[in-house]
């Protein structure tokens, strides 16, 4: 009798052990689904970057600082090492653009341009899907980290060394950071 009551025992536990695996495996990989969203629709915003240059540079030639610091920071954006880097960097990258979309407002011709109004769309799109791709990611990585630091889950997360994931956060220090991109005129 207390032979199978502790068979039992054993079985729950391995089953229940199991089970919190899987569902470590389960978060990471939807965690790392959720980063390729990120990771697609920045592709995308980098792509359409040296369109928006081109064109604004054809009006404002004489803006070069501002072209190359969009170039950089779009260098830098892409060539990030880790979730935080990367995060500093799209920051950056969001504020050389605000300076590009400043320096349109003062050619109305530009503002009328169809390429540019174009790009303007794509972009505006491009960075609504970054900021979704952003919030499905977070989440995924929020509920991987909960899991990993509650009890008893925490015991499988140790054991099979499941390391918690960072968020892709903006820089709560910028005020800039936290406004999006504004392409609309």
């Amino acid at each position: 009798m207390t032979g199978n009551v502790i068979l039992i025992i054993l079985v729950v536990v391995i089953l229940w052990a199991i089970f919190a695996y899987n569902k470590f495996v389960t978060l990471i990989n939807r965690a790392k689904e959720a980063w390729s969203d990120i990771d697609v629709q920045l592709k995308r915003r980098y792509d359409l970057i040296p369109n928006l240059v081109n064109t604004v540079k054809g009006y404002a030639a004489h803006e070069s600082s501002a072209f190359e610091n969009v170039t950089k920071a779009r260098a830098a954006a892409m060539g990030a090492a880790n979730i935080v880097e990367k995060g500093k960097t799209e920051n950056a990258l969001a504020g050389a653009l605000r300076s590009v979309f400043a320096i349109a407002e003062n050619y109305p011709e530009l503002k009328a341009n169809q390429n540019f109004l174009a790009l303007q769309s794509e972009l505006s799109d491009t960075e609504n899907k970054i900021q979704a791709a952003r919030r499905f990611y977070n989440g995924n990585v929020r509920d991987l980290n909960i899991s990993i630091e509650t009890f008893p889950s925490n015991l499988i997360a140790g054991m099979f060394h499941f390391m918690k994931m960072e968020l892709f956060t903006l820089d709560e220090s910028d005020a800039a950071a936290k406004q999006p991109v504004e392409v609309k005129f």
